[in-house]
């Protein structure tokens, strides 16, 4: 039985961003728009996209958002006419408007579009998305933020390692290790936002537990992607962050109910007996037939 992945929980998202979607709209870059597929006056841009992608693989268009010069988008591709659409694959690219340039930014399953993201003071808002690494399977589920590219002209997608972006949740822990994980994307005072993670590896008898956090976002300064593995008071202090869901973003967060973090955020606290012998106690008292 397959365990919930990001496609699952990209309805329970929507929900709650959606109640916020004149916002979001707002919120997203003044010159970014969603074409519309059954507008004529889009027709040109669907062809050009089309033309560009021709020679890669793929089954269908599903979205093609612009920014300037450049169209981030998504295809899907389904492995035979008979396949169920949700094992669908799909992949991101930037397709240059200005020539028939195209670049594969990432590929995945169950892809789910998040808000739009303020990683940087004074920068455009950035796009949001979960995906997973496979269909039918144990997944990974990765987060990323797409951008527009200003110097290349093309879009990209942020802290890429290798071929995925950053690690959010996994459904297949080694075996016989019990992992708690718990992620969430976090408003910083500033109004930024941050992407924090936590896995904790409990091999029970085998060996002390580990715990990996990890902080994702932009220098301020430089506005260059950093990926920062925490320790000592910073990783205690992304854990209360995380664990009592402070400054959440709304539907961004998960392993909040996990026994680890309600045992972080609400402590059990324990009576220890009394051993004290009470105020009134002068050493007068004696033992049953005792001699007075």
């Amino acid at each position: 039985m397959r365990v919930i992945s990001s496609w699952l929980l990209c309805g329970l998202i929507t929900e709650t961003v959606l109640v916020a979607a004149s916002l979001s709209a707002q919120q997203a870059p003044e010159n970014f728009r969603w074409v519309d597929f059954h507008s004529a006056k889009e027709a040109d841009t669907i062809a050009w996209v089309t033309r560009s992608l021709a020679p890669e693989k793929w089954t269908s268009i599903r979205e093609i958002g612009i920014e300037y010069d450049a169209a981030l988008v998504v295809t899907t591709l389904r492995a035979t006419p008979q396949s169920p659409a949700n094992a669908d694959a799909f992949t991101v690219w930037s397709v240059s408007l200005t020539s028939h340039v195209v670049a594969p930014l990432l590929k995945g399953a169950n892809l789910c579009w998040l808000d739009w993201m303020l990683l940087a003071d004074g920068a455009p808002r950035e796009l949001g998305a979960l995906y997973d690494d496979c269909n039918e399977c144990e997944p990974a589920t990765f987060i990323t933020a797409f951008y527009y590219d200003r110097p290349y002209h093309m879009w990209t997608a942020r802290w890429m390692r290798g071929s995925q972006t950053a690690p959010a949740w996994t459904a297949n822990p080694p075996a016989g290790v019990a992992l708690t994980q718990v992620y969430a994307v976090l408003n910083e005072p500033n109004g930024r936002e941050l992407v924090g993670t936590w896995s904790h590896f409990d091999y029970g008898k085998q060996k002390p537990t580990e715990d990996f956090i990890y902080r994702y976002d932009l220098d301020p300064f430089s506005r260059l992607e950093r990926t920062q593995s925490l320790r000592g008071k910073d990783a205690e202090a992304m854990k209360q962050r995380l664990c009592g869901a402070q400054n959440v973003v709304r539907g961004l967060a998960r392993g909040q109910d996990s026994p680890l973090c309600q045992q972080l955020v609400k402590p059990r606290v324990e009576r220890n007996p009394v051993t004290t012998p009470p105020a009134s106690n002068h050493g007068q008292s004696s033992p049953p037939g005792a001699r007075r």
